[in-house]
Parts: structure tokens; C-alpha cells; sequence
């Protein structure tokens, strides 16, 4: 009994060890506040905000649900040690062996050690050279994520579009909520390559199509970057639909221009000028936070507006499907012989092997 007492001492500093490094303790600390705040007389006032902290709350509860059980079992563990029966022997060490398999899938998580992995994301797709084919792949691209999010139970919500006059997206920006879900996609981010025989072109050539993934941490707290209001240029204008539906008549849509970096924004879903408005500044912030992840810089005002072009050439991931069948990730060599399941969402391979590779 003594050696089954010695492992469950060792998982237990194991448990402990990495939920430090989780900071599950802050984790629960967010829910004791959002469950106070959630039980205040006004809460639903805001109803936007009420609806993002109860969704945040139900993340948080989600992600601590785990730990508390693990924990639990530990304890069931050590009660029964202190009982001391030897015919129990082969069920507790049956127990410890359950509980150390689920530590080491918890243990993945520790991939996720950005300062934002635990966000939800924020995703853009562009379509670059290629034209009505590479509208066309931006549309399967967006395919490809909300099938991704859907096999992992995330939650997505187009923010803007823009569709092709013959076929596909010129742009579409998206938000996908679930647990790490910047953290599991920002590896998504570049250029994405497609070759198929072109359904667009009457003699069926092979076509070479591109397409720009961006992938931001979602940062809608204004405390979390602070924004001087003298460094915003905010415009507004009348929205209106593809072709002349659903136009707005009033001046509902918003562009939101950061001066320091020359970032704009333009958001003109919402019927709403302040939702527009909102939106807007939760890009901004999120690209902001971006940026001072990639350029090192604590000053807002010091920040360079991204290089766009400059990626253009540089495919992160090729998706061949004609004359072979492959999808080959440039940067980690991960690869697939069937195209037609990562377009399907099955991503998870090409995720990990990022992740592992970049694991600090």
C-alpha cells in the first residue's frame, strides 16, 4: 500500500504543478467575480455585455470542471488508502492510472502559453492572386474553419463580408469562441495555397490559387489596450447590401482609422452605429495586441502598421489537389493524403504539430 500511497503523492504534485502553471487559481478567481457580477439587479441592462460575461463564465467553468474533478478522485484515493484494505490494492492502482491519463491530457494545455491563447479568436480571410478561383478558395477556407469549430463545439459568428461578383469571398472576418481557440489557430495564420483543376475555367486547366489567413486574439476589454481617443479618426457612413438589398438608411456603418499605424477598420453589419462602433474598436484592440506581441512594443504610438504584401509569397500550407492529393504544412512538414477531410475541418493534425514545434 505504501507504493500506491507514494503514487498518488506524486500525482498530486503533479496536479498542483500544473495548475500553477495554468494559473487555474486566477481562472477561479474570474468566476467567484463574473458569478457576483452576474447576480447584481442591473446586470441585464447591458445586455451585450451581460451575454459575453455569461458566455465567458461558462468557458471558465468549463476549463476548472476538469481540475475539480481530478482532484476529487485523489481525495476518494486517499480515503481509501487511510482504510487501508489490501484487496482494494488492484482498484486504486487502476484509479491512479485513470487519473494519470487524464492529467496528460490536460497536461496539452501547457502548449498554450501566450499571453492571449486563452481568447477567443478573431479570423480574416482574404483572397489574393488567383481571382475567381481564389475567391472561391477563401469561401473553402471559411468552410474549413466553421467545420473546425463545429467538431470542437466553438461558437462562430461572421462579422463582415464580402462576396465575389461571380463566385466566393473576397473577405469575410469571422469570430470563433471556445477554449483557446487563439491559442489552437494562431499557426492558421499566412498564406494559404491551392492547385485543383479550375471549375471556373472552360478547359479545366490546373489553377494555382492563394489565399491570406489573419488571425487575432479577440481583446474586448478596453483595459486591455488603452487606446488614446486623439489617435483615432472615426467616420461614419451609410451601409448598404450586395447589389442594393437590405440598404440601411441610416448612417449606420463605421471606419475606424488608428493614425499612429494607419490601421482601418470598416464595419457595417450591425444596424446599429454604436454595435458597428463596438465591433470596430474589438479589431482594433485585438490587432493592436497583435502587433505589440509580433514588434515587441509596450507604446501603442511606436507600433508600424502590419506588411501585408510582404507575406504574399510565402505559403504557410499548400492544399494540392490535382494531379496528386496532398496538404503539406511548410513549416512543420506535417502532411495529409486527403485533402478532402482537412477541408472538411480536421485540422487538429497540422494544429498540434505547430503547436509542438513551437513550444517554448
Amino acid at each position: 500500500m505504501q507504493e500506491i500511497q507514494n503514487q498518488a503523492d506524486e500525482l498530486r504534485r503533479s496536479v498542483v504543478e500544473v495548475m500553477d502553471k495554468l494559473k487555474i487559481d486566477n481562472v477561479e478567481n474570474e468566476i467567484v467575480t463574473l458569478t457576483a457580477r452576474s447576480k447584481s439587479p442591473d446586470f441585464w441592462q447591458d445586455n451585450q455585455t451581460a451575454q459575453r460575461d455569461m458566455k465567458k463564465l461558462a468557458a471558465f467553468e468549463l476549463r476548472v470542471k476538469p481540475w475539480h474533478k481530478i482532484k476529487q478522485q485523489l481525495d476518494e484515493v486517499n480515503e481509501w488508502l487511510e482504510i487501508g484494505e489490501p484487496n482494494i490494492e488492484s482498484d486504486l492502482t487502476q484509479q491512479l492510472e485513470s487519473i494519470n491519463l487524464e492529467l496528460n491530457e490536460l497536461k496539452e494545455q501547457l502548449k498554450f502559453n501566450g499571453p492571449h491563447d486563452e481568447n477567443d479568436a478573431i479570423v480574416s480571410i482574404f483572397a489574393g492572386a488567383g481571382g475567381t478561383d481564389a475567391q472561391d478558395w477563401s469561401q473553402m477556407l471559411l468552410r474549413m474553419y466553421v467545420r473546425w469549430a463545429e467538431k470542437n463545439d466553438f461558437d462562430v459568428d461572421i462579422i463582415e463580408e464580402s462576396t465575389g461578383e461571380e463566385a466566393g469571398l473576397k473577405s469575410v472576418t469571422f469570430e470563433i469562441d471556445g477554449s483557446f481557440a487563439y491559442g489552437r489557430l494562431k499557426g492558421e495564420q499566412g498564406v494559404h495555397r491551392l492547385v485543383r483543376l479550375s471549375p471556373f475555367n472552360s478547359d479545366n486547366l490546373r489553377q494555382t490559387s492563394f489565399a491570406k489567413v489573419d488571425v487575432l486574439p479577440k481583446i474586448d476589454k478596453p483595459e486591455d489596450v488603452l487606446i488614446d481617443d486623439q489617435d483615432l479618426k472615426i467616420d461614419v457612413f451609410r451601409s448598404g447590401g450586395h447589389g442594393g438589398q437590405s440598404v440601411n438608411t441610416t448612417d449606420s456603418a463605421v471606419r475606424v482609422t488608428h493614425l499612429p499605424t494607419g490601421i482601418v477598420i470598416v464595419i457595417q453589419n450591425e444596424r446599429s452605429q454604436l454595435q458597428n462602433k463596438e465591433t470596430a474598436m474589438t479589431i482594433l484592440r485585438s490587432k493592436l495586441a497583435q502587433l505589440q506581441l509580433e514588434q515587441h512594443e509596450i507604446d501603442l504610438k511606436s507600433l508600424k502598421g502590419p506588411n501585408q504584401s510582404a507575406e504574399w509569397g510565402n505559403q504557410i500550407r499548400s492544399y494540392v489537389l490535382h494531379p496528386y492529393k496532398q496538404v503539406k504544412d511548410n513549416r512543420t512538414g506535417f502532411e495529409s493524403k486527403d485533402p478532402s477531410d482537412v477541408l472538411d475541418g480536421s485540422l487538429d493534425g497540422f494544429i498540434n504539430a505547430y503547436l509542438d514545434k513551437n513550444i517554448s
